[in-house]
């Protein structure tokens, strides 16, 4: 007979069980189509008549001339949104901590967040007519200033940059919950004693306030080295153009290429399976790093 807690329990588990469904059909099931990775896939005779080739297509990508420059780009790409998406919201975090006039704290707060509810679709097209360089609003200003204009789009000197920044700027109101959060557990005692001691602002958030909250920003610094792979294929592919290809290119948009556009399906499941593994490996890294030195554990 089951116990009664477990009859009390059933509930809760009937409500989980579409969304496992869910995970099952829409994550799991499809796991199949890697197999895709090891042949030379055939539409008109599926996976199962396709025929194997083993490595053939691993191979092939490590041999493609654009594979170390696109490996670089995510890699680049990513660890510049992860370092500003780090300090951005700490920083701003500890000034909106500063202010106290409640109204004013929260404004600003709501306006820095709207930016994390946009798609990449709406704001690659603010940001394709603030950056433009003949009607756009930066390039107007620097134009008033003396300056020649920049195509911050159409620049491959510029276009990684123009990508971490957006992404920085489209991010950082929403990070800074996690940084509020943590403030509100700073004891008021210790900066009661650094008045005491005579310690300015300042020195307060130097001596007090930051090494208070470290454990949370290492914590999520670990944690977000598990997407040192994923450069954000929504906000890439909105902005990007052949013209940026050579720095704008990064793993996910070359997949959508050889997959979507160029119909080679084989070696496009292979980069992204290859892609999968790597990630894996710093995901598990990042939570050894994050047990290790925040204590933190998902079970």
């Amino acid at each position: 007979m089951p116990r009664r807690k477990d009859l009390r329990e059933l509930p809760y588990h009937l409500m989980l069980l579409p969304c496992v469904i869910i995970v099952i059909l829409m994550n799991y099931v499809p796991m199949f189509g890697i197999v895709m990775a090891f042949q030379k896939y055939v539409p008109t005779k599926g996976i199962l008549g396709s025929k194997f080739v083993g490595l053939d297509n691993f191979k092939y990508i490590i041999n493609m001339p654009d594979t170390l420059q696109v490996l670089f780009n995510t890699v680049f790409i990513s660890s510049m949104k992860i370092v500003l998406g780090i300090i951005v919201p700490v920083t701003v975090a500890l000034l909106l901590n500063e202010v106290r006039i409640t109204f004013l704290k929260r404004s600003i707060q709501t306006i820095i967040y709207l930016p994390h509810f946009l798609s990449w679709i709406v704001l690659s097209g603010i940001l394709i007519d603030i950056l433009s360089p003949s009607t756009g609003i930066v390039n107007t200003m620097l134009k008033a200033l003396g300056f020649e204009p920049v195509f911050f789009l159409g620049n491959e000197k510029v276009f990684p940059y123009v990508l971490a920044l957006s992404d920085t700027w489209k991010e950082f109101g929403f990070g800074t919950i996690v940084y509020l959060a943590a403030l509100t557990g700073v004891d008021p005692t210790l900066y009661e004693a650094a008045i005491v001691d005579g310690a300015s602002r300042w020195k307060q958030t130097l001596h007090v306030t930051l090494p208070s909250i470290m454990y949370v920003i290492i914590l999520t610094t670990v944690l977000s080295l598990g997407n040192v792979l994923n450069a954000g294929f929504d906000q890439v592919f909105n902005l990007y153009s052949p013209a940026v290809y050579k720095t704008g290119d990064i793993i996910d948009t070359m997949v959508y290429r050889l997959g979507i556009v160029d119909a080679r399906f084989s070696i496009a499941t292979a980069v992204g399976l290859f892609k999968s593994i790597v990630s894996f490996i710093f995901i598990a890294g990042s939570y050894k790093l994050a047990y290790k030195y925040g204590d933190y554990r998902i079970f």
